[in-house]
């Protein structure tokens, strides 16, 4: 039970000490920076476009391989 406490006590004093953290890395800040002082409208779109590139990168080569192994184990399952 004390150690319950310990751990919930060290999680929400763990959790406080985050909400000062920054949101994004240095060279997206730096983008977001460098945009808003060009005076650049479209602020947001090519920082979206990225993530949403590295969002569905993992996820493409995972069903990629997900799709050789199925295709090589219907082959190995005919011969």
């Amino acid at each position: 039970m004390k150690s319950a406490v310990k751990k919930s006590v060290l999680l929400l004093l763990m959790m406080a000490l985050t909400f000062g953290a920054s949101a994004q890395c240095a060279m997206c800040k730096a983008t977001l920076e460098n945009n808003l002082t060009d005076g650049t409208l479209v602020i947001g779109s090519t920082l979206n476009i990225g993530i949403l590139y590295l969002f569905f990168t993992p996820y493409l080569a995972l069903g990629a391989l997900a799709f050789f192994w199925y295709r090589h184990s219907k082959a190995n399952a005919r011969s």
